[in-house]
């Protein structure tokens, strides 16, 4: 049996609540376990929350410790839950940085709390890539996969998409 795959949680739309007082969206708790209940899936994975922040607020100091933690883990797949609008900068830095591992980021444009969110969708994609591509960083989501130095939202469209 392989190792699990690890899955760190750093928040994002993924796992925004919506305030029905004041119109809000904040962070309690990560939707991961209910989700992947859900989606039936039996991958092994262990789970482990970093930081549940918007990534328009994340910065370097955040970016460091989940680059830190991805080399502390003795697994060599890792998913990354996280904030779609700054995504693809910490690809970056991971891309740089590990490339010995397959570390697959991935977000939603909904929160799964609204009921209609495309993140149950990309996070069984990106269990799958993760268990399937070679050693590299990539973003996965809509179904597509993107290597970390060749992808970028299109926030326009709303949809990831090859650079050029």
């Amino acid at each position: 049996m392989s190792d699990p795959i690890r899955i760190f949680v750093t928040g994002g739309t993924f796992d925004k609540e919506y305030n029905e007082r004041n119109g809000e969206l904040y962070f309690k708790d990560t939707h991961l376990r209910e989700m992947l209940g859900l989606g039936r899936s039996l991958v092994d994975v262990e789970i482990r929350t970093l930081m549940m922040v918007d990534s328009l607020v994340m910065d370097d100091e955040d970016r460091q410790v989940i680059l830190s933690q991805c080399r502390k883990c003795p697994q060599s797949r890792i998913v990354i839950t996280h904030g779609t609008d700054t995504m693809e900068v910490t690809a970056r830095l991971l891309g740089h940085q590990l490339p010995d591992k397959t570390i697959i980021l991935t977000g939603a444009m909904i929160p799964y709390a609204f009921g209609s969110s495309d993140g149950l969708f990309n996070l069984g994609s990106a269990l799958a890539f993760a268990q399937s591509l070679p050693a590299g960083v990539y973003i996965a989501m809509n179904g597509r996969y993107f290597p970390w130095d060749n992808v970028r939202k299109n926030k326009d469209a709303g949809l990831f998409e090859e650079l050029g």
